[in-house]
């Protein structure tokens, strides 16, 4: 059966849609294209996942929302996210994807640091946003997501480091959505250039679990030469929101980028996470966690591709499924002719904790040239009963028990996340689900 996503929106809205918003001509050319695309490409087609009847539909997209004069307005648990001290003072937070507060310290913005909103940047800094916007990372007639995605676009984030600057503070995005039923098409884009360093964290999350609404994220991050990026992530969307997510990096020579990522979404989910490593030397390190519960459906891959020789890719993936959700979790490593001494390795292992919960683990190795090595493991399961015999055993009930093994099982990642607020975050997020 073929998905059939009707097109709520014709080129005079966005037309004046980009227009209100002051937007370059080359952006406005762009989303018009997009439009024109979408209505001929087909959906994406998730191996093992039906989306027919997924809701892509149901949103309100143009939604305004007040600015905030200081952190002090916000709610406390979201101000609980914010970084303490020093890391407070790099910050931005959309609200209903309008930007609500900005900062970025005097000292990085004398460094040429910029950090501020997309829109802000389509305005300010156009000919640097237009070289880097959905040109070598993630392209418009992919598929009708990604062309909606492009026509649509209404937030997001630029964050630009300079030659030889190191970021030494994380810099934290905070993505509020406070009307369920506001669709985000997001768009975030992280230049580092060559021999800087940077640490980039963001929180999406939304309110209203019953009201439906769409989140349309696309994420590219650019790494230079001898250049490392730190991308941390805490996904938490209502379960009435459907997700597809989106992130690709391409890494230079000697360049390195971290992916850490908490998806932690209620609704049903497709995320897309893509690695190139096109230059000699270049690495990848990729952790990804995620709790699936009620009748959820998710699909979730993590593909790397080995360009340049001596490169290096490790991905590790833990899941934990519980009720009756369905995940499926893809990793790929592809080692491309040509790049010798290449060296890929995947681990996937996910935690069943209902008899009708269903978790799929697929590694898979895609091997065009010989001097390398690569390798994966992959394991699905119930929890350990002799784990539990003994915890149970020195009084601590059962519930009690898995609860705590959860925890260490997904630890790993969240235990990356660069922020303490990021990762108490993720840890009451966990707790609830897992209560």
């Amino acid at each position: 059966m073929s998905v059939e996503t009707k097109l709520e929106f014709d080129q005079e809205y966005v037309r004046k849609f980009s227009q209100d918003r002051q937007e370059p001509e080359w952006l406005l050319n762009l989303r018009l294209k997009a439009l024109d695309a979408a209505s001929e490409l087909p959906m994406p087609k998730p191996e093992k996942t039906k989306i027919d009847k997924w809701n892509f539909n149901s949103y309100k997209h143009d939604v305004s929302a007040q600015e905030i004069k200081s952190l002090d307005e916000l709610p406390e648990d979201i101000k609980s996210l914010v970084g303490k001290d020093e890391q407070a003072g790099n910050l931005v937070v959309h609200r209903n994807t309008t930007l609500a507060f900005k900062q970025l310290s005097d000292d990085l913005r004398e460094k040429g640091v910029i950090f501020t909103d997309i829109l802000t940047a389509s305005k300010e800094y156009s000919d640097l946003l237009e070289k880097y916007f959905m040109t070598e990372g993630v392209k418009i007639d992919e598929h009708r997501l990604t062309a909606l995605h492009a026509a649509l676009m209404n937030g997001g984030t630029f964050l630009y480091v300079p030659k030889n600057v190191d970021v030494e503070v994380p810099l934290q995005a905070l993505y509020w959505q406070e009307d369920a039923e506001a669709g985000l098409f997001n768009h975030v884009i992280i230049v580092a250039e060559d021999n800087s360093r940077v640490t980039y964290v963001e929180n999406y999350f939304s309110t209203g679990d019953d009201k439906e609404s769409v989140a349309n994220i696309i994420a590219e991050v650019f790494v230079g030469q001898n250049a490392k990026v730190s991308y941390g992530s805490v996904d938490n969307f209502a379960k009435g929101v459907t997700t597809f997510i989106s992130r690709r990096s391409r890494v230079s020579r000697d360049g390195r980028i971290e992916w850490s990522l908490g998806q932690m979404n209620d609704g049903n989910t497709i995320s897309d996470n893509i690695t190139h490593l096109d230059g000699n030397g270049s690495t990848a390190e990729t952790k990804t966690v995620t709790v699936g519960r009620g009748d959820q459906k998710q699909n979730f891959v993590n593909r790397v591709f080995h360009h340049g020789q001596n490169s290096e890719s490790n991905l590790l993936v833990h899941g934990v499924m519980k009720d009756s959700a369905s995940s499926i979790f893809n990793g790929i490593t592809k080692i491309e002719h040509g790049a010798k001494k290449a060296f890929g390795d995947q681990t996937q292992r996910v935690l069943m904790m209902s008899e009708k919960a269903r978790g799929d683990a697929n590694p898979i190795l895609l091997i065009d040239e010989d001097d390398v090595m690569a390798g994966h493991a992959a394991s699905v399961g119930k929890v350990d009963q002799l784990q539990l015999f003994y915890m149970m055993s020195r009084g601590i009930s059962r519930a009690e028990a898995e609860r705590l093994i959860i925890h260490g099982f997904l630890a790993p990642v969240v235990n990356d996340l660069p922020i303490e607020g990021v990762q108490k975050r993720a840890t009451e997020v966990i707790e609830r689900k897992v209560r």
